[in-house]
């Protein structure tokens, strides 16, 4: 199913319209997009169903995070951990896939140093485990009714408070703070001089939460400079994505090098991924310097 494209609503507003009344047509897309791949999971638990799950609570939790000036502090924080908790819960299983691929690309890479055998069947038993798990969380938490209540809820909030903000100012205002935050960062990650992964995942962070914004409130922005750092971020995304894949795989082997059938196994997988970690490392910290 193809959801409906939120900035279409918001173009359908027209230049008069609040932050407030534009909340819902924003939301309302995500949070059907959350519950169908929520629904998928259950039927076919693919890596693809897996991913876009997580990426539609982190659109969730980005435009919560747009609309904290004008939403209860206590319970914006709460709905927003809310959604990195329900993103977690899915985001274990994908971990998962994203070091089985890694692994299984090793076995195609010529010239490597010390070739990854093939992937063992327990690593394969471990990902199914952690997909019980993930049902499971998913199930328990009630998604559908959470994801409602919260639409409804902060819906009413935002209609029935007092004052009222132009759409186009206010957007203006939170993707200024969002790209503010993001230069501050990636100025941080690129004067590091030796491996601050941590800084890294900052800048990827940040970079998602001003490429959800701009694309929240596209028609709002008017301005043909946040196309060209769309452009800019989307290729930034690739890169640190894909460093983010590999550091989390690195950790993820870490913890279970006790399901490997011997020590040097698991010593040649761990080395693999590394050697990986390290390239894309050196990948991303070229981009940044050239921003």
């Amino acid at each position: 199913m193809k959801d409906d494209d939120p900035t279409h609503d918001i173009a359908a507003l027209g230049d008069g319209a609040q932050a407030e009344s534009t909340f819902a047509a924003l939301a309302a897309p995500l949070v059907d997009e959350a519950l169908a791949h929520n629904a998928s999971i259950h039927a076919d638990a693919s890596p693809e169903s897996l991913h876009q799950l997580r990426v539609a609570l982190r659109r969730l939790r980005s435009l919560w995070w747009a609309y904290r000036p004008l939403l209860d502090k206590a319970e914006n924080t709460r709905q927003r951990a809310l959604y990195r908790f329900l993103a977690d819960a899915a985001g274990r299983t994908r971990d998962w896939d994203i070091l089985l691929e890694l692994l299984a690309s090793a076995n195609d890479e010529t010239g490597a140093s010390g070739m990854v055998r093939d992937v063992p069947a327990s690593l394969h038993e471990a990902r199914e485990r952690a997909l019980a798990t993930s049902r499971e969380t998913l199930i328990n938490a009630d998604i559908r009714n959470v994801l409602h209540d919260a639409l409804a809820n902060t819906s009413k909030e935002l209609n029935t408070a007092p004052e009222r903000h132009a759409l186009q100012k206010f957007a203006a205002k939170r993707v200024r703070v969002a790209e503010k935050s993001l230069r501050k960062r990636m100025r941080k990650a690129s004067r590091a001089k030796h491996a601050d992964y941590d800084s890294l995942h900052d800048v990827r962070k940040s970079g998602k939460r001003v490429r959800y914004l701009i694309e929240f409130f596209g028609p709002a922005l008017d301005d043909a400079a946040h196309a060209r750092t769309l452009k800019r971020l989307k290729n930034m995304q690739q890169c640190f994505g894909e460093l983010n894949d590999v550091i989390a795989s690195v950790a993820l082997l870490r913890e279970n090098l006790n399901l490997f059938a011997s020590e040097e196994d698991a010593r040649e997988a761990l080395a693999f991924l590394k050697g990986r970690r390290k390239q894309r490392q050196r990948e991303a910290v070229r981009l940044l310097k050239k921003a």
